[in-house]
């Protein structure tokens, strides 16, 4: 009878432990343009370099009881040559040619300055959280420099706590709208193709 009554009691507290604990997540978003781009240049070249600003790959925890086994995370290995690839598109889009090395051409460095994940601190389950992401352009061309911020948030409310999945679409949608907006700056194209 004390050992069944022994095993329940167990049960019941490990039942508890796994409500309240989250492992850590490694995303791996997918940042993609999400609107067209209108061309202003004629096929010049530009040097496209994208690089981590970010103090940390760590974004925050998802919160809940014990948050410091919960952080998320993004490498920098993983994400660079997926921003890589999107930064040069945006610039074919914009009607430039990117160029890997051309010491007389126009540069554009996206410097990914912040990507940020925050939920409530107190409370045993995860009900909402806040992304956010900003990107830094930096342009240079013949002597004349654009600096640039951009930035996109989002605020999400679970049932639940959300699993590497879910977390991955919305780290993937910020990050998206911030490259965007920063692509949508009509000076960056503009001073790039003078």
């Amino acid at each position: 009878m004390l050992n069944r009554l022994l095993f329940g009691l167990l049960a019941v507290g490990s039942l508890t432990l796994v409500g309240c604990a989250h492992s850590p997540q490694q995303l791996s978003p997918q940042p993609k343009l999400t609107s067209q781009l209108a061309p202003v240049g004629h096929g010049q070249p530009v040097v496209v370099r994208v690089v981590d600003g970010r103090p940390s790959p760590t974004l925050g925890t998802r919160g809940g009881l014990y948050p410091e086994t919960s952080a998320i995370s993004v490498q920098a290995a993983d994400l660079l040559p997926k921003l890589q690839q999107q930064a040069e598109a945006a610039v074919r889009l914009l009607g430039y040619t990117p160029s890997s090395n051309n010491g007389n051409a126009p540069q554009l460095t996206v410097t990914l300055a912040d990507l940020k994940y925050q939920s409530p601190k107190e409370g045993l389950y995860v009900t909402e959280a806040t992304i956010a992401a900003t990107f830094r352009a930096d342009v240079l061309n013949n002597g004349r420099s654009y600096n640039g911020r951009y930035a996109a948030s989002l605020d999400q409310r679970f049932g639940m706590a959300p699993n590497e999945e879910t977390n991955t679409k919305l780290v993937s949608d910020v990050l998206s709208d911030a490259l965007t907006r920063l692509f949508q700056d009509p000076t960056i194209g503009k001073v790039l193709g003078q």
